[in-house]
C-alpha cells in the first residue's frame, strides 16, 4: 500500500445560529500524522452521521464536550490500520474507533474494537449493532420494557434507532406503530420491518390517525423527535406508560423563544397518570453491550432484524448530508463512504 501524502478534515469554522449552514464547517487539507510510540495510523473507511452532532456544535453545557472552533468534527469511524507501532494492532486491520471526520488519524489504541468483515458487513458497527443499535436495544430494555400485548409508539421509525426499537418490540410480543416522514418511509417501515402501523406526520390528519392506530392508548413512546409528534402522542398515554428519551431532533436547532408554558400541563400529566419519563446516554448500559450483540447478531442472522443504510461517498458531502440529515432526508442509518 502507497505510503498517504495528505490528510483531509472537515473542521468547525463556526458555531450555528439555528439551523446549521455549509458556512459552518471548513475542509482543510494537511499532512497525514504520523503516529508515535504505542500508536497507530487509520484510515477512514466510513463515517457515522448521527443527530447528536448538531449539540456537540453549540458551546452549551451537556453530556459531552462541544467540538472547538477550528476542531475536527467528531464521529464514529470505521477504519483501516495503514502501519502499527502497537502490539495490539497490525497493518490491515479493520477497527470501530471514533476518529471524527477526517481521511487519517492517529490512536493509541484505547478504545478501538477490532471487526471481522467475514461476519458482518463493517458498515453496520455504525449502524444496527452499533451505537444506534445500542441506543434502541438499551433504551426499550431498561426504560421502555414493553409487555406482550402492549402498544410501542416509535418517532422517527425509518431512522438508525427507531427502526430498531420498532423490531425488538415486535420480538417481545409488543404492538409496533410507527411515525415515519413520507409514504414511502411509512411503506418501508410496515411492509419490510413489520411494524404493525406506520403513520405520516406529515398528514394534515395526522393526530386523528394516530388516535385511531392506538384504540387502547400508549403504553410506550420511543421518543426521537419531540415537537409536534410528541403533542399529538401525549394525551394517548396511559397510566403508567414509560417515555425514554432518546433525542429531540424537531428541537435541536430552536433558539430559546417565549411563548406558551406547557411544562405545568406536563407535569399534572406525569403526575396523574404515573408516567416514567427517562432521558438516557447509551453509553450508561455499556455492561450490557455484549448482551446487546449477541442478540442483535442472531437476530440479523435470522432474518427477524433487517436494516437500511444510506451511503453517501465522499467526506466533502458531509456537512450538506448532515443538514440534510437534521431535515429528514435521509432514508436509513447515513453513512459516509470516505475511503473505498
Amino acid at each position: 500500500m502507497p505510503e498517504p501524502v495528505e490528510n483531509m478534515k472537515i473542521t468547525l469554522a463556526s458555531r450555528p445560529s439555528g439551523a446549521p449552514v455549509p458556512d459552518n464547517f471548513r475542509l482543510e487539507r494537511a499532512a497525514v500524522p504520523e503516529p508515535g510510540e504505542g500508536e497507530l495510523l487509520l484510515q477512514i473507511l466510513y463515517l457515522s452521521l448521527d443527530p447528536y452532532m448538531r449539540g456537540r456544535m453549540d458551546d452549551a453545557k451537556s453530556y459531552s464536550a462541544p467540538v472547538a472552533i477550528g476542531g475536527v468534527m467528531e464521529g464514529g469511524t470505521v477504519a483501516r490500520v495503514v502501519s502499527s507501532r502497537n502490539s495490539n494492532f497490525a497493518p490491515g486491520d479493520i477497527v470501530l474507533s471514533h476518529s471524527g471526520w477526517q481521511l487519517y488519524a492517529t490512536s493509541n489504541g484505547d478504545g478501538l474494537r477490532k471487526l471481522d468483515p467475514t461476519q458482518a458487513p463493517v458498515t453496520t458497527a455504525l449502524g444496527v449493532l452499533g451505537m444506534p443499535g445500542f441506543t434502541a436495544y438499551a433504551g426499550l430494555r431498561n426504560i421502555g420494557k414493553p409487555k406482550p400485548g402492549e402498544t410501542v409508539v416509535v418517532a422517527a421509525a425509518s431512522g438508525a434507532v427507531g427502526s430498531v426499537v420498532g423490531q425488538i418490540a415486535k420480538l417481545r410480543g409488543a404492538r409496533a406503530v410507527a411515525i415515519a416522514g413520507g409514504p414511502e418511509k411509512c411503506a418501508f417501515v410496515r411492509d419490510e420491518l413489520g411494524f404493525d402501523v406506520a403513520i405520516d406526520h406529515r398528514a394534515k390528519d395526522f393526530g386523528v390517525q394516530l388516535a385511531a392506530a392506538c384504540p387502547d392508548g400508549i403504553d410506550v413512546y420511543f421518543e426521537n423527535v419531540g415537537g409536534a409528534v410528541a403533542e399529538a402522542v401525549f394525551p394517548l398515554l396511559n397510566d403508567f406508560a414509560r417515555i425514554p428519551v432518546c433525542g429531540l431532533i424537531a428541537h435541536y436547532n430552536n433558539e430559546p423563544a417565549e411563548g406558551l408554558d406547557r411544562l405545568p400541563g406536563f407535569m399534572r400529566a406525569v403526575l396523574r397518570k404515573s408516567l416514567t419519563v427517562r432521558g438516557f446516554i447509551q453509553r450508561e448500559f455499556v455492561d450490557q453491550r455484549p448482551d446487546f450483540l449477541t442478540e442483535a447478531s442472531a437476530w440479523i442472522a435470522d432474518g427477524r432484524l433487517k436494516f437500511r443504510e444510506d451511503i453517501v461517498d465522499g467526506l466533502e458531502n458531509a456537512p450538506e448530508a448532515f443538514i440534510g440529515l437534521l431535515q429528514g432526508k435521509n432514508f436509513g442509518k447515513l453513512i459516509i463512504r470516505v475511503s473505498e
